[in-house]
C-alpha cells in the first residue's frame, strides 16, 4: 500500500456550532461531519447537541439554532462515541481548524477521554495555495470557487463546503504542489521530552500571551503573538533556535497562556506581566521604575526653565507640556544636558546652574565663557529668542497629549466575534473587561505611567480608523 501523501488520505471534514468562542466554558450545539475516504466514498452525519446551558441571543441569531431546537437533542456525552468512530484514523479537516479541534478535545476531556488527530486547516491551505487573495474566510472561499452551501452557519452545510473545497483543489492545483503544501501543514511538531505531547494540540491559534516556567515554578520567559501555537512551537523548532533559545528550551517545564481578542491586548498584557513578574530570560520591557520626562516650568513673562520630573507626579493637564521619556531622573538630566550643548542653550537661564531663571543677570554661565552659549545669561540673546530656541530644541521630543477627555474603551474583536474592551486613561492601561460597566472598578491612580505602554498605545491609536473607541468620561 502506498504511503499517504497530500489529500490521498482518509479525511473527515468537521464543522461545529457553539455557544461562544472559548472552549474552556462554551459548549457545542451542533456537529456536522463529512467523511471522505481515499477511494472517494463519502458519508455524512450531523446532530444537534443539548449544551446544558442557554444559547446566547447573538449565537441564536447567527446560526438559527434556538434553545427550543436543542431542548430535546442529545447531550454531547450521548453522541461522543459516534463522533469518535467517524473521526478515528482520519485527518481532521476544518476551517480555522484549531477552533473546532479544540472544542472536540475540550468536550471529550470533560468525559475523561483523550483525543488526538492530524489536523488540516483549510484557512491555511487556502492561504498557501492562493497567496494573492486578500481573504480566506469561508464566505470568501465559497465565492471564489463557486461552492454551494445549502445552510450557511449550520454545521453540516459548512462541512459539505469543506469537502467541495478539497475537490476543487484536486482539480485546480498541480498534484505535486498540493501534496507538498498539505504534507507541510500536517508535519509533526517535535517537543522537548520534558513537555507533554498534547501541548501542540492544546495551544490555540489566536492572539495572546504565553509564559514559560522552569523548575519549581520559576517564570523563565513571557512572550506574545498573533498566533500562540505557531510562536510557542517555533521556540522548540530546531531551525528557528538560537543558542539562547536552545538553553531556554531545555529549561522549560510548563507552558501557560492567556488568549486575547487581538494584538493590542497581547501587547498590553505582555508589557504588564514582564514588568510585574520580571521573567529571567526577558530583557526588553523588563526595566521597572518610574518614567521621567522634561517639563518647562517658567511662569509667564519670565525665562523658561526645564526640570526632570516623574510623570506620575503630574496631573492630566500638566502632562500636556512634557518632553521625552527616560528611565530615571539621572537619564533625563543627561539628555537635557546634551540638548543644552547641542543647541548652545544657556544652562543658567534654564535653571541647571545656580543663579539661573529670574536671577540670570547675576553673571554668565560656564558655557558662555567657552563660547558655547549665545549669551542669554548676560543679555546678549533676548529672553524671548532663547525661550523660542528652547521650545524648538524640545519640540521633537514632545509627548503626545492624551486625545480624549478621560477614560476610553478600545474594543478588539476576534474572528469568532469575542470582544475584549481595553480600559485606558492618560496613556495608562487599566485592564481589560468584557462589559463597559466593569470599567468603573479600575482606578487610574493605582496604575503607574509605563513608557512601553505609552509607545504601544501611541502606535495603535494612530490607526484609530480601524478601532472602535468608546469614551466613558
Amino acid at each position: 500500500m502506498s504511503v499517504p501523501a497530500g489529500l490521498d488520505r482518509d479525511l473527515v471534514c468537521v464543522d461545529l456550532e457553539t455557544t461562544g468562542g472559548n472552549a474552556a466554558w462554551h459548549r457545542i450545539i451542533e456537529i456536522g461531519i463529512v467523511e471522505v475516504d481515499r477511494d472517494g466514498a463519502r458519508r455524512e452525519w450531523s446532530t444537534l447537541v443539548n449544551p446544558g446551558c442557554r444559547i446566547p441571543a447573538a449565537i441564536e441569531a447567527f446560526t438559527g439554532i434556538s434553545n427550543d431546537m436543542v431542548a430535546a437533542a442529545p447531550a454531547f456525552e450521548d453522541v461522543h462515541r459516534e463522533l469518535l468512530a467517524r473521526t478515528a484514523g482520519r485527518v481532521f479537516v476544518a476551517h480555522n481548524a484549531r477552533f473546532d479541534y479544540g472544542f472536540v478535545r475540550a468536550e471529550l476531556a470533560r468525559l475523561d477521554r483523550r483525543f488526538a488527530a492530524k489536523v488540516l486547516c483549510t484557512v491555511k491551505l487556502s492561504r498557501r495555495l492562493y497567496p494573492a487573495e486578500p481573504r480566506h474566510n469561508l464566505d470568501a472561499v465559497i465565492a471564489r470557487h463557486g461552492l454551494v452551501c445549502g445552510a450557511r452557519h449550520r454545521a453540516l452545510g459548512d462541512a459539505q463546503v469543506l469537502a467541495q473545497f478539497l475537490d476543487v483543489l484536486r482539480r485546480e492545483v498541480d498534484a505535486p504542489r498540493l501534496d507538498a503544501v498539505v504534507d507541510a501543514l500536517l508535519q509533526e511538531v517535535a517537543l522537548p521530552p520534558q513537555l507533554p505531547p498534547e501541548l501542540a494540540d492544546d495551544l490555540p491559534e489566536g492572539a495572546g500571551v504565553y509564559r514559560f516556567y522552569g523548575e519549581d515554578g520559576a517564570l523563565l520567559y513571557v512572550g506574545k503573538s498573533r498566533n500562540l501555537r505557531q510562536r510557542v512551537l517555533e521556540h522548540f523548532a530546531a531551525e528557528h533556535r538560537s543558542g539562547a533559545e536552545q538553553r531556554l528550551s531545555r529549561q522549560v517545564r510548563r507552558v501557560e497562556w492567556t488568549e486575547t481578542a487581538g494584538e493590542l491586548g497581547a501587547l498590553l498584557i505582555e508589557a504588564r506581566t514582564i514588568k510585574s513578574a520580571a521573567p529571567l530570560h526577558n530583557r526588553r520591557l523588563r526595566a521597572g521604575g518610574g518614567a521621567f520626562t522634561l517639563r518647562l516650568t517658567g511662569a509667564p513673562g519670565t525665562p523658561q526653565q526645564v526640570e526632570a520630573i516623574e510623570l506620575d507626579a503630574l496631573d492630566g493637564e500638566a502632562e500636556r507640556e512634557t518632553y521625552g521619556l527616560y528611565r530615571d531622573r539621572r537619564a533625563a538630566q543627561r539628555a537635557l544636558e546634551e540638548i543644552v550643548r547641542a543647541h548652545q542653550l544657556c544652562a543658567r537661564v534654564l535653571g541647571l546652574e545656580r543663579g539661573g531663571g529670574a536671577d540670570a543677570g547675576s553673571g554668565s554661565c560656564f558655557a558662555y565663557q567657552l563660547r558655547r552659549c549665545r549669551g542669554a545669561c548676560v543679555g546678549e540673546e533676548p529672553a524671548l529668542r532663547h525661550d523660542a530656541r528652547v521650545r524648538l530644541a524640545l519640540a521633537g521630543l514632545r509627548l503626545k497629549p492624551w486625545p480624549y477627555r478621560g477614560r476610553v474603551l478600545v474594543a478588539e474583536r476576534d474572528w469568532r466575534g469575542e470582544e475584549d474592551l481595553h480600559v485606558l486613561e492618560r496613556w495608562r492601561y487599566l485592564g481589560t473587561v468584557r462589559e463597559a460597566a466593569e470599567a468603573d472598578g479600575l482606578d487610574v491612580e493605582a496604575v503607574p505611567f509605563d513608557a512601553d505602554v505609552y509607545r504601544i498605545l501611541k502606535r495603535y491609536l494612530g490607526g484609530a480608523e480601524r478601532t472602535r473607541i468608546i469614551e466613558l468620561d
